[in-house]
């Protein structure tokens, strides 16, 4: 009856969100008087993960997994609840687990419930908070499957360490060669900078920069704060910056800490896709731009003024207390 959570990964290491999943799942195991069980895929060192909860680690490990295959990762998923009697699997909300999870969820016959926000509200009957209408509002969504399936939002949650020990047992199920159809050649690796999936504060810049050539103040910021760095879909329309770079509704949905747009108006599908953020700073010169009417914290200015002033004063901070 162990709660299941998929711990993701990438070139060996888990990423944040597994972290935050298996912190997540061990509150929840406490109110239900139960464990956690992770699944990892490819994954040889398991033991960060008894430091956030975790009680039982699942290690596959095959080739043919070694690229993500939606069908293929669910039908693992289920497999392992299967063999351990779950009644609640909880996934992150990554690019990855959303694609899985509506598979996972008819494999198991559960109900699934996306964008949770917060520990269950109660667990008999299974209600969860959630948001909704692109962030703008939230519901609480009553589960009544046996089993069932919830993704966690993205820094809703948190880390909360939690040592002790876990068992990690080899597990080897089945694969479906008809869920290998299609091919991955080759995947484009981002590498030595903060990826907008993992990071917890990002710097956004929209046309208000005037051109790629002015985006050198963009990537210092973003390198003081190790942030990651977005752009608006107009700024990847132009290929000023990398289509990867595009955040909004129609790009990459942002769950930061900490949002910052620079010289972005702020259309409503940009706003719906970072609206999750928890805290958004705006800086922009027209005081008319629509993205201050959601900002936390407004500065009305000329970028090109205010961006090296707050990276000097940001590295004053940094050296004063390093």
């Amino acid at each position: 009856m162990s709660i299941l959570i998929y711990a993701e990964s990438a070139e060996g290491k888990f990423k944040k969100v597994a972290l935050e999943l298996a912190s997540y799942a061990k509150k929840v195991a406490e109110t239900m008087g139960t464990t956690v069980t992770a699944v990892a895929v490819n994954i040889s060192d398991v033991s960060e993960l008894a430091n956030y909860g975790v009680d039982k680690v699942l290690k596959v490990t095959n080739e043919q997994l070694k690229a993500f295959n939606a069908k293929a990762y669910a039908d693992v998923i289920k497999q392992a609840a299967q063999k351990e009697g779950t009644k609640l699997v909880v996934l992150s909300s990554t690019t990855d687990s959303l694609y899985l999870a509506p598979i996972l969820a008819v494999g198991l016959d559960a109900g699934y419930a996306s964008n949770v926000v917060a520990l269950p509200e109660s667990t008999s009957p299974f209600v969860v908070k959630r948001t909704a209408f692109s962030n703008k509002a939230f519901n609480h969504t009553e589960i009544n499957s046996d089993i069932k399936v919830i993704a966690l939002g993205k820094n809703s949650f948190g880390l909360v360490e939690s040592n002790g020990p876990a068992v990690a047992e080899d597990f080897a199920p089945s694969l479906n060669n008809a869920d290998f159809t299609l091919k991955v050649e080759h995947v484009e690796k981002t590498s030595g900078k903060v990826t907008i999936a993992d990071a917890d504060i990002v710097v956004s810049a929209g046309r208000g920069l005037k051109g790629p050539e002015n985006w050198g103040m963009i990537e210092e910021l973003a390198s003081v704060l190790g942030a990651a760095t977005a752009c608006s879909k107009p700024v990847s329309d132009l290929d000023w910056r990398p289509h990867e770079e595009h955040v909004g509704q129609t790009g990459k949905p942002v769950a930061a800490n900490l949002y910052i747009a620079i010289g972005i108006s702020g259309a409503i599908q940009h706003i719906a896709g970072i609206n999750a953020s928890k805290v958004k700073v705006v800086i922009n010169s027209d005081a008319e731009a629509p993205f201050f009417k959601v900002a936390d914290y407004g500065v009305v200015g000329d970028a090109f003024e205010i961006v090296p002033k707050l990276i000097e004063k940001l590295k004053e901070f940094k050296a004063k207390n390093s």
